[in-house]
Order: structure tokens, then sequence, then C-alpha cells
């Protein structure tokens, strides 16, 4: 067994007993007789009773699950059905708190577009409500698409909540995603409307998307309307005004529908074809909403902020902290504009309780020498999260140095896939350095070898062996399902594998080291390998591309783009620059490679898909001789330019 990490800090007892996770402890015991010797005896029944642990979830937050029956039909992955016959809205779940906080704020926002913005609880339900009618008398009914290029604006949370509350669904992209890779994922779902904002202001400079908009608008053939959120530009010629929507007076009524109906659609990519369109359930989310929220204990009155764009599965935690009655305080700006303190005055401006980040921001901190702590009042701050890339332990000593030495830092690790954690904070445990403190309740978080054997303190594959309500109902377009068993249940048959390295230790707690698939992961933000080579390989210079994402812990990020010139092309600075730049506009700034590199060709597997995986073991210090079988390559001596490429580079 490897030596505990140090501990850097303890939960006061007071302040421990006042979490919710107490309170969830003290209600077991009262209403269910159930009482546990420690964390890891709670957490090993959640995983084994699922039903008890389910139900004790719903009635504990008082969810409205209408007409459940049996928690749990067929316990099995894929293919588990939760609360069969039961009917929800989570439109309903998450404004339940404006009956009791009406007056109170439920959402502010600091944008460069539109200044300080603020809802109370009761403007949020009657936007919701106004929004909603609007929809509906264009039509949108039950199981109806509505698609949305906004930023992490109150207009974006009023969207979508509107649009839950009648069933419809839900999908939404950032403003600064590239009209080619928006287009490879609504054209999958067929969208009724599109609701978009084409300009903003960012790092104090106007951005104009308006054509960018028209073409993606333009490229979705089935499009009934088109709503423009007025920003710099005002309302695009030609669309409805989103002040339309908002001009029926009327009171909010959401419908309720099946258990599993959809949600919303999200994606994740994987290294072929289009990005995976993944289907969450209504009843699922609400689920893990309520069971995260203890471990981020989450309560009225909190005030909770996590610097997220909206394309990041982070926009969709924002209902985890409505739901439970806490503030949003949404960022709409550059974070590093006038400078890299400019979101810590609104984490101290605005009281907050509750922050987090990407990891790739924190870092950005320390390496400037900041010091939050010292330059303004943070003793509001109780809580401080991070995710998206592993945090490093030079990252831990920094904040409990330079931001606030008595604040609980819960790193969580989960993704798009789940909507939700795998691993994360716990409000009644220590902090050791450079580790998460647990595995989420319900989640049965494993760490397994190539042979899918369980292993502790030492780096695995991460799995999960029970089935959760928030996992993918399925792949939108995906008939037979074989898409969807393919990404997570090829590996491990009936275990869902989700491409993170993981290290387990035997109480509990865990260290993610990064991506163990070719997904790339720029802070916190994953993309697939096959939008970079849609838009690489669109050039008629480039004949092949190969790109890999080198994350892992304790590392600076890398990502390389090898490429293959058409024949007479020579990679030189201008078409480095070209590559660069068609990245940036089709894809987004954020997966412009960190280098550009020629090699004479690609190697490919004999059923000629591009080994990514190898690649990227081999850049992060792998065997030449173990990390790729070359007897499965179609053209193995390829690989002794990367070979000889990165000895050149020791």
């Amino acid at each position: 067994m490897k030596d505990a990490r140090p501990i850097l800090w303890r939960p006061d007892p007071a302040r421990a007993e006042a979490s919710s996770m107490a309170a969830f402890l003290r209600w077991l015991e009262a209403k269910r007789g159930l009482s546990f010797a420690d964390y890891p005896a709670l957490w090993d029944w959640s995983v084994t009773d699922l039903e008890g642990f389910w139900s004790a979830i719903a009635a504990f937050f008082a969810l409205d699950i209408r007409g459940a029956g049996a928690v749990l039909e067929h316990r099995a992955m894929p293919g588990a059905r939760w609360f069969p016959g039961a009917q929800v809205s989570f439109a309903h779940e998450v404004l339940k708190p404006a009956a009791e906080r009406a007056d109170d704020l439920a959402v502010i926002c600091r944008s460069e577009t539109f200044g300080r913005l603020t809802l109370t609880w009761a403007e949020l339900a009657e936007r919701v409500g106004r929004v909603a009618a609007g929809l509906r008398a264009l039509g949108v009914e039950q199981g109806d698409r509505v698609v949305a290029i906004l930023p992490n604006t109150p207009d974006s949370l009023v969207a979508f909540l509107a649009v839950s509350s009648l069933g419809a669904i839900w999908s939404l992209a950032a403003p600064d995603m590239g009209p080619v890779a928006v287009l490879d994922r609504f054209r999958q779902i067929d969208p009724k409307v599109l609701i978009a904002q084409d300009s903003y202001v960012l790092a104090g400079q106007p951005v104009d998307k308006r054509a960018q908009i028209a073409r993606i608008a333009g490229g979705l053939e089935g499009l009934s309307h088109k709503v423009s959120v007025p920003g710099v530009f005002g309302v695009a010629p030609g669309w409805l005004d989103w002040g339309e929507l908002l001009a029926t007076e009327t009171r909010l009524s959401p419908v309720f529908v099946p258990f599993d109906h959809p949600l919303w659609i999200v994606y994740s990519s994987g290294t072929t074809g289009n990005p995976k369109p993944i289907v969450h359930g209504q009843g699922g989310l609400i689920l893990e909403v309520a069971k995260g929220s203890l471990h981020m204990d989450l309560q009225p009155g909190s005030r909770f902020s996590w610097l997220t764009s909206s394309g990041w599965i982070m926009w969709n935690v924002q209902f985890f902290a409505l739901m439970n009655g806490a503030t949003v305080a949404q960022f709409d700006g550059a974070p590093g504009h006038p400078d890299l303190l400019e979101v810590w005055r609104m984490v101290a401006g605005e009281g907050l309780t509750h922050f987090g980040a990407g990891a790739a921001y924190f870092q950005s901190c320390l390496k400037a020498g900041l010091e939050p702590g010292r330059d303004l009042d943070l003793s509001a701050l109780y809580h401080l999260g991070s995710t998206g890339s592993p945090l490093s332990p030079e990252a831990y000593d920094w904040i409990y140095r330079a931001v606030k030495a008595d604040v609980w830092l819960a790193p969580l690790s989960g993704g798009t896939d789940l909507a939700g954690a795998f691993v994360g904070g716990n409000p009644m445990l220590p902090v050791r350095a450079g580790e998460m403190q647990c595995r989420f309740l319900g989640n049965a978080v494993r760490a397994f070898d190539e042979a899918g054997h369980e292993v502790f303190d030492t780096v695995g594959e991460l799995v999960c062996t029970e089935p959760l309500p928030s996992m993918p109902l399925f792949f939108w377009g995906d008939e037979d399902g074989a898409r969807y068993r393919e990404a997570y249940f090829d590996t491990y048959p009936g275990v869902w594998r989700h491409g993170d390295w993981i290290e387990i230790t035997q109480d509990g707690g865990s260290v993610i080291y990064g991506r163990s698939d070719a997904t790339i992961n720029r802070h916190g933000l994953r993309l697939g390998s096959s939008e970079i080579y849609r838009a690489v390989e669109a050039l008629d210079e480039i004949a092949d591309s190969l790109v890999v994402d080198c994350e892992f812990l304790g590392r600076a990020s890398f990502m390389p783009l090898f490429v293959v010139p058409a024949e007479g092309v020579v990679l030189d600075e201008a078409l480095r620059g070209r590559i660069a730049a068609r990245i940036r506009d089709d894809v987004s700034p954020r997966f412009v490679p960190d280098l550009i590199e020629q090699v004479p060709e690609v190697p490919r597997t004999l059923s000629g898909k591009k080994l990514e995986v190898p690649v990227k073991k081999l850049l992060l210090g792998g065997d030449p001789a173990r990390v790729v079988n070359r007897d499965s390559m179609a053209n193995p001596e390829s690989f002794d330019w990367f070979v000889d490429w990165v000895r050149s580079r020791v």
C-alpha cells in the first residue's frame, strides 16, 4: 500500500454536521433505520442496494416523481430502466424554490456584453413561462428539438427551462464554435427551432458571428423558426426577436413526461464519424442533480458559480444549484480581461460561497503569481471546485496558500456522457494533496487492469460496474444501439469503460491522470479527433493527418498535429498558418494545436484506422515495443518515424 498523501484541510465538526451530506445520513437513520460506520460503508450500500439508495434520494429531496412503482427494472448495462411508468418534470423541480423564495435572487450574471444582470426567482419563473408560451405558439411540441447558440447568460438558462417545460428536447452550442462543428452536431437531430445570439463582447472587443450563424441556419434544412437574441448588433434581419417570445403574459405550467423522456442532447466525440449525440432523460437527471448536490453541499442560500463556456457540460451543472434553492452567478466574458483577477473580483463582490473552474484556470493563476486571498475579501468562500483536467498537487498548494487556507477544495471528475461526476468531494472528509476525496454515492466506480481485475493504489481504467439513472438513454439516430455499446461496453462487456486513467486508494480517494483513449481534452472541453481531421484534410495541401492530446497529471498539456502534405507540397510557416486558421474557424480557437509537424505517413491498422492511442502512449513515454502490435498495422514502418521523433526531443 502506498503512503497516504498529506492532509491539507479538515472540516470543522460543526461545519461537517451542518452539511447536506450529514442531513442525509441523519434522515437515513431516522426514516430507514440505516447507520454507517464511515463513508466507505455508506458508499458500499449505495452501489449494492440500488433500489434502496435511489428511492432514498427521491424521498429525502421530496422529488415529485408521480406514479412510481418499481425503482429499477432490469439491472444491467446497457438496458436498465429506472422508475418505469413514472412521470416527472425537470423544469418543475428546478423552479420549485420560486414558491418560497420569490424575491430572492436566482441568477446573477456579470457580462462583458450586457453588464450586470439579475433575476429573482419570481422573474425567472415568469420569463420561463413567457418563453414557453412563445415557443408553443411557434408550434413546438413534446419531443421536438430546439437548438441554441448562446453564451453563458440568463437567457440561455431561461430558454432551456422553457424548452424542457414543454417536453421538447434541448441542445446547446457555444458561440465560439465554428459552423462546421455546430452543423456536425445539430444536423443529426433535425431541430425545429434555432435560438441564437450572433454577436457579443469578449476581452473588450465586439465579436461578430453574423455570417457564421447565418451559415448554420442555412445548413439546417428542417428548421421552421429562427429566434434572435440581440447582442452587439441587435436582432438579426428576418429572424424573430427574442423579445417577442417574452411578450406573452402567462403562468408557467410544466408538462409532466415519462421518467425516461429525453431532456437534452449533448455531444461527445470519437475518433471517426460525427460527434455522438448523447440523449439524457428528464428523470435520470433529476436524480443525478439531487444526489450530486450532496457532494457539493448546495443548499438554499448558497451562491454558486462555475467558470464555464455554454459548450461545456459544466453549464448544465448550474441547474444543480438552482434545484437546491441556491443562487447561480454567471460569468460571460474573457476570464483574463482586464487581468486574471477579474473572475476573483466577481467571487468576492458577489459573496460567492461556491466557485469552480477548469483546472487550467487555476494553473494559469498559479503561474501568474496571483494571490486573490491577499487582494480580495473571500470570507464568504466555502467551497472550491475544479474539473476538466487533472488538478496538479502544486495547484492544491497554491489554493491553500494564495486563495484561502480554510476552504473545502473538492475537484471532481465525470463527464458529458453521464452529465455528472464519478468521483469528487464530500464536505465531511479531509482533503489530501492531489487527491479527490471519494467515489460519488450510487456510482460503482472502480479501477480495472487490462484483464478486467479491480486494482488499488495503481493506475487503471476508470469503469462503472452498476447502472446509473443519468447514463445516456441512447445516441440520437443509433437505431440498433451499436454505436452506444461500442462507445462504453466493448472493452469490458456489461461494464461501463469511461476512457480515463484513475488510481483509487484503499480508503476510497482517487486521482485522475488523464484520458486513456484518443479523445482530445483541451482545458476541460472535449472533442473528437475526427473534427480536427475534417477541418485539416479539407485543405488541398493536406493528404492525411493525425492529432493526439498528451494530457497526463503532472505534465503540461501538449497537442501536436502531424500532417502528410499532398504530393509536391512542403509544410512551411505559411501552410502552418492556414492549417491553424482552418481549425480556428471551422472548429474552435481552443483546439489549435501546439505544434504542426510533417510526417511521411500516418500509422494505420489493417482496417485503415489511424493509430492515435499508440502514438499518444509513445509520446507519454511508453515503450515503443509495447505500445503497438506491429502485426496489426497496415504500414508498420510508419511507426519508426514517431519513435525517432520522440527520441530526438528527449
